[in-house]
């Protein structure tokens, strides 16, 4: 592997969840949250948020930054990257329409290399590539996204490959944007911000994936790892430094294959990045069978993900203090709330005892404490409203307690997606959309879980969180 090292003039800044305490002593932030506290040498190195590589020791403090999720690549101060470099591949079957506007997108700025895996009218498929100067290799036998991947990368002689889904739109600027990133040496991947295609005619059901669709993965630029806010990137949209990617994706996995590449790579030191900056656009389902669909579908990649990773696939990851506020709350006894706020302060007390070189540790520790009773709630309402929903219907049969519970779930996990994001729909849609979603996607894991003989994807993690 060639070296690593983050080259000189490469700039980081500290992301917005990051606080800096103590004149910039100490910082507190990353994923997971932890307390880090600078030497006078690395401390002299930030110039307010940023940080620019320039010797050892900036160059160690970036790599530390960048590993934990304290700080992001500034993506202005990259370095302007050649498409003469990359090479789009673009798998499709039997979409001429969506081919042919991905690729007027790209508009010939980039080479494309179309994987025709076996359509019916194979015609069409050349057709369009012919129009477009792109490159055509036609499969005899359908392999699936992941084998019509692996046969173009077979085929690509350029250091870096795209990867894009052919009911994108992509303009050859957001692969630009990508990548810039590769500038540092360790990173594998990038992957862009994936937000839905206008449509003239929208319904509840765009409107609900403009706001929430599974794709999109937010605003924030994020190092993409297990157990991180920003988990795994999708394949609708990949740009990846070729000679990292060994065999490329397992092809033996129609769904979840791209979750299992990024995790490879970042089991083998590997960085892998998601840039909110660059934008694809994703044609979103719009008939309500197509979209509870391919959301039960995205559920079926639980068990594969959980027998390849299974210290990573947990649907939720709690301490010890979580899972047990957890337990009380749903209790909901006289004295489950005393009960949770007793825990909270002997947490809070842990956390400030630890917090050395802190001005106000206990003001610190109750605010750790805080976000993460907060984090724990939205784990637990996951659990009970998409990863669990079958056993909390049952429940929900013999238990006023838990039916009570499921209501508070409910309403407040969509009331807080709805403020989150802001949708061009109403509250009542909305919530109902909020459902069928976790519905389907929990409906996807089980059936997953059934036909592998396994409850490994649906099992939390209560152990401490690992330092990674």
């Amino acid at each position: 592997m060639p070296t690593t090292r983050l080259p000189d003039g490469f700039t980081v800044r500290l992301n917005r969840h990051t606080r800096v305490l103590e004149d910039g002593a100490v910082l507190v932030g990353g994923a997971p949250t932890r307390i880090a506290r600078l030497k006078p040498a690395a401390r002299g190195r930030l110039r307010g948020r940023d940080l620019v590589v320039e010797d050892a020791t900036s160059r160690a403090l970036a790599e530390h930054l960048l590993a934990t999720g304290l700080a992001d690549p500034v993506v202005a101060a990259l370095p302007a990257a050649s498409l003469d470099a990359l090479t789009v591949v673009i798998p499709v079957r039997d979409r001429p329409r969506q081919l042919d506007r991905l690729l007027g997108g790209l508009a010939g700025e980039v080479r494309a290399l179309v994987v025709d895996d076996a359509s019916d009218d194979p015609v069409a498929t050349a057709a369009v590539g012919a129009r477009h100067g792109a490159e055509v290799v036609a499969l005899g036998a359908n392999v699936g996204p992941a084998g019509a991947r692996n046969a173009g990368l077979a085929r690509v002689d350029t250091p870096f490959v795209a990867f894009i889904d052919s009911d994108v739109v992509a303009e050859a600027s957001a692969l630009e944007l990508l990548l810039r990133h590769f500038a540092d040496p360790a990173l594998a991947m990038a992957a862009p911000r994936v937000l839905g295609l206008e449509t003239d005619r929208p319904n509840w059901i765009t409107r609900y994936e403009d706001a929430r669709s599974s794709l999109d993965l937010g605003d924030d630029a994020a190092s993409v790892r297990p157990r991180s806010p920003v988990s795994w990137v999708s394949s609708t949209c990949l740009v990846a430094r070729v000679d990292a990617l060994g065999s490329g994706f397992d092809e033996s996995m129609r769904v979840g294959e791209d979750v299992d590449l990024v995790w490879r790579l970042v089991e083998q030191g590997r960085r892998v990045r998601f840039e909110p900056a660059a934008v694809v656009r994703h044609e979103h389902r719009t008939t309500l069978r197509a979209w509870l669909g391919r959301k039960a579908f995205y559920g079926t990649g639980a068990h594969p993900l959980g027998t390849r990773h299974p210290d990573d696939i947990a649907p939720a990851v709690l301490a010890p203090w979580a899972a047990a506020s957890l337990g009380v709350l749903l209790a909901q006894r006289r004295w489950s709330v005393p009960v949770v706020a007793g825990i909270g302060a002997v947490t809070a007390v842990r956390i400030a005892r630890r917090a050395s070189g802190v001005r106000h540790p206990y003001r610190l520790g109750v605010r750790l404490t805080g976000y993460g009773l907060v984090g724990a709630l939205a784990q637990g309402f996951a659990l009970l409203l998409r990863h669990w929903w079958p056993l909390t219907a049952i429940g929900c049969l013999v238990s006023r307690r838990l039916r009570r519970a499921v209501v508070v779930a409910a309403i407040a996990d969509a009331a807080w997606e709805y403020a989150r994001t802001r949708p061009r729909l109403d509250p009542v849609r909305f919530g109902i959309a909020r459902r069928l979603d976790d519905l389907a996607y929990g409906w996807g894991v089980w059936t997953s879980a059934m036909r592998g003989r396994s409850l490994r994807a649906l099992l939390p993690d209560l152990r401490a969180r690992r330092e990674s």
